[in-house]
């Protein structure tokens, strides 16, 4: 059965202009992947601190670890083993909100090349305060940045969800392709078994294995 539309979002995969880890209670413990922030507009920390810990909520359970820097900050000699950059467009905090939930397009979506995912995800601030403030508006002033940072967090888990799991495919839970107001706002959200399962076998592959990518499709 399909959500209704004016309650979803679709999520886009945009093509070709851009341009080990373990299961919990597991013996193997990758280092962490590097994800690189940029911010068009620099967040209020609460915001900042609930994009990370919900991101790492979701993720670390399925054994991906994230160690956050700055792309401003960084100076070219960094290592990691793997890494991700997220630029986040438009204003990311709680601010200037309206009574109702408005959709304007896709809140994120991860670059493609030549049938390639890349590591390079952006996210729509501006969408999302937009599409969630209906809710956002009814909570406590000091409660909001904290819901709209949660929320940022679940687009950015699922759009790592892409680029670790090498498929422009979507599933359920956090995977799925469409994301309604309280999907965003709701106490928990995670992955569901079938996705999970993905990323963790996706952490297991031969390095220089060519991954497998699903069509994607119209989106």
């Amino acid at each position: 059965m399909r959500v209704p539309f004016l309650n979803t979002v679709v999520f886009g995969l945009a093509i070709g202009v851009l341009p080990v880890a373990g299961a919990p209670g597991g013996a193997v413990i990758a280092p962490p992947i590097a994800l690189y922030t940029q911010f068009e507009q620099a967040p209020p920390q609460p915001v900042m601190d609930a994009l990370q810990e919900e991101v790492g909520a979701i993720m670390s359970p399925i054994g991906l670890r994230f160690e956050w820097r700055s792309l401003r900050a960084a100076k070219g000699n960094e290592v990691s083993a793997e890494l991700a950059v997220v630029t986040l467009t438009g204003r990311c905090d709680a601010g200037g909100l309206g009574l109702r939930s408005k959709i304007e397009g896709a809140l994120g979506f991860t670059h493609i090349s030549d049938g390639q995912i890349l590591p390079f995800t952006e996210l729509n601030c501006d969408r999302l305060r937009s599409f969630i403030q209906g809710e956002l508006i009814m909570m406590a002033e000091d409660e909001r940045e904290t819901a709209f940072g949660r929320a940022l967090g679940r687009v950015l888990a699922h759009e790592l969800y892409h680029v670790f799991a090498h498929t422009t495919r979507h599933g359920s839970g956090v995977a799925k392709e469409a994301y309604t107001v309280q999907d965003l706002v709701c106490d928990e959200f995670s992955f569901q078994r079938k996705e999970s399962q993905m990323l963790r076998d996706s952490r297991l592959q031969v390095p220089g294995e060519p991954a497998t990518t699903a069509s994607s499709g119209n989106m």
